[in-house]
């Protein structure tokens, strides 16, 4: 019996140092060296999350799409029935098949997969509120999140709990649903003004001690699992970071489960097992809990399972695909319209790009002309993916650009331009921002705030700090998305035009002809060369010098005083003449 014993414990601390150094398993093995028919006495849980899977129901590029992805969970509910299915959240927003259905697909999923939590992420408040109880009741799930409080009531949101008890073979699974506070800022403002983002690992603390200590009505449970949507990354060495790995400080919770930074994470942070999914379904990840007969944990080994990297292995589920294919029949007509033709790769890779992209710069190319502002300024993260060369479908700009922004245009300073501009320039948290009309020349190893040192328009007309400037943005960055701060705008408008219709209105106008661009990145990191003297008069046409105080000071007045500085220069010249003569 000892030897036995010895001998689990041998290939559980072998598997758990595989899992920390990134290796993985197939689920054939998995299956074959975890099941617990294999493991004599004890019992083998498998928690399978995913996250930020953004309606990434067609299958391309490393993305499986929605029939292989279900294929992919149902191999493992197979493989072991005590398999739970979780998200980490950000299920809905991001493809034109979801959009366009308010993720009426998506839901069909969920309950294909038999999803039973998920937490709340920041695009889930794309659409306001409106869809959370329809997505719960059609998908069969259940939203959790206990930092999200009602600010008027104090109460915590009606559409979500703060925990829930999964029983599975007699042990009791809590899960507690944790948000991130950078839902106020990455999601339109107005969605969320009249909610509170609490402290996630006071939160987490609180709900998870009430679980473990058997106060609440399902009893006290057995291990407790953060199902969050809070960030987290891991760096080549293995080591991981990021707001998520603050919850390992809580002794009530036994696993972390993150989202949102869409990085692929597996190993541990102070002991504790900690795992995030590659976003689109491209990753499953795993918590695989091993208990004893009498429901104490053994052990939680952490695994992902990078699905794209084993394509051939991956199979449709048929009744997923007649889900995809009764969507796409309706759809696909208006997803597949080519509006354009481009002979210029559109890159954009919101993670890794420093500066700005060819699409970003695109875009504000687009929004600028459309507006007639001289100033175009969109935020990174605003454009999902990039457009290869070829045709340009309605289905693909969806991609691009998934979120219903529109045109805001307005005035700002020049110091109030300098601002927004830091503010998108080496910001690890929201990306950079994309400009067009616009040079601007920075110093990168300045503090934040004090990079920039010159602005030019294109031209070459020099930004002055009192000087106005016509400049058009989205509807998420104006109103304080990403925490840009365009308070003090002037002539703020709303012209209420989707950015994606004047992408379109763009490439229609072509007449046939394709897209060609050249792209130039407007932030420049170095010192700005001589620049030549512009007459500043010339661009007074929609730029505006802001009042000035003191007099008026009239031609004639500066010419009289001109004259008069003559007279005593010259009247100061003939006497050192005279005194250097005698």
């Amino acid at each position: 019996m000892l030897k036995s014993k010895s001998k689990r414990k041998f290939l559980s601390l072998l598997v758990a140092a595989m899992m920390t150094v990134g290796l993985s398993t197939s689920i054939t093995a998995r299956a074959d060296e975890n099941s617990p028919k294999l493991e004599s006495g004890n019992k083998v849980i498998d928690i399978i999350s995913f996250n930020d899977f953004h309606g990434a129901l067609d299958s391309g590029g490393k993305t499986p799409g929605m029939a292989k992805f279900v294929g992919a969970v149902k191999e493992y509910k197979k493989a072991n029935p005590n398999t739970i299915v979780v998200s980490g959240g950000d299920n809905y927003q991001g493809t034109a098949m979801s959009n366009l259905t308010y993720g009426k697909p998506v839901s069909e999923m969920f309950k294909e997969i038999g999803l039973v939590a998920s937490a709340i992420g920041n695009h889930e408040y794309d659409w306001g509120t409106k869809y959370m109880d329809t997505w719960q009741k059609d998908g069969g799930f259940e939203f959790l999140a206990c930092n999200i409080y009602d600010k008027n009531t104090g109460e915590p949101i009606n559409y979500a709990k703060p925990y829930k008890v999964v029983a599975q073979d007699g042990i009791k699974i809590g899960f507690v649903g944790l948000a991130t506070p950078e839902t106020q800022f990455k999601t339109k403002p107005e969605n969320v003004a009249g909610l509170e983002f609490r402290d996630p690992v006071k939160a987490a603390t609180e709900w998870a001690d009430k679980l473990k200590s058997g106060s609440l009505p399902e009893g006290k449970a057995d291990v407790v699992i953060a199902l969050t949507h809070l960030g987290a990354s891991q760096a080549k060495d293995y080591t991981i970071t990021g707001e998520a790995t603050d919850l390992t400080k809580v002794a009530s919770i036994d696993g972390i489960i993150a989202g949102h930074t869409h990085n692929q994470v597996s190993g541990y942070v102070n002991g504790k097992p900690i795992v995030e999914g590659y976003y689109a379904g491209r990753t499953l990840a795993n918590l695989k809990m091993t208990f004893t007969e009498d429901n104490k944990l053994v052990s939680i080994v952490p695994n992902a399972d990078t699905l794209y990297k084993r394509p051939d292995t991956l199979k449709d589920d048929e009744n997923a695909l007649k889900i995809y294919n009764k969507y796409q029949k309706e759809l696909g007509p208006v997803l597949a319209q080519v509006v354009g033709v481009t002979d210029t790769e559109l890159s954009h890779d919101r993670f890794k790009h420093q500066g700005t992209s060819p699409l970003g710069q695109w875009t504000c190319d687009v929004m600028r002309k459309e507006a007639g502002t001289q100033i175009g300024i969109t935020n990174g993260g605003g454009l999902r993916t990039s457009i290869p060369k070829g045709d340009i479908t309605m289905g693909k700009l969806y991609e691009v650009m998934p979120f219903d922004n529109t045109l805001v245009t307005m005035k700002l300073t020049g110091e109030q331009l300098k601002k927004v501009i830091e503010h998108g320039i080496y910001n690890d948290k929201y990306g950079w921002v994309q400009v067009s009309g616009l040079k601007v020349y920075y110093d990168k190893d300045k503090e934040a705030g004090n990079r920039i040192s010159d602005m030019f328009l294109d031209d070459g007309t020099k930004i002055e700090m009192d000087k106005l400037y016509t400049v058009v943005t989205n509807d998420f960055m104006s109103t304080g998305g990403d925490e840009y701060d365009f308070t003090g705008a002037i002539d703020m408008k709303d012209t209420n035009l989707p950015i994606r219709d004047a992408l379109v209105k763009s490439l229609k106008a072509l007449n046939g002809e394709h897209l060609v661009f050249d792209y130039t990145d407007p932030l420049i990191n170095g010192k700005a060369p001589d620049a030549p003297v512009v007459d500043n008069d010339k661009n007074t046409e929609d730029a505006e010098k802001l009042p000035q105080t003191g007099s008026v000071v009239s031609t004639e007045s500066t010419v009289a005083f001109g004259i008069i500085m003559l007279v005593i220069g010259a009247a100061v010249i003939v006497d050192r003449k005279k005194k250097n003569i005698a």
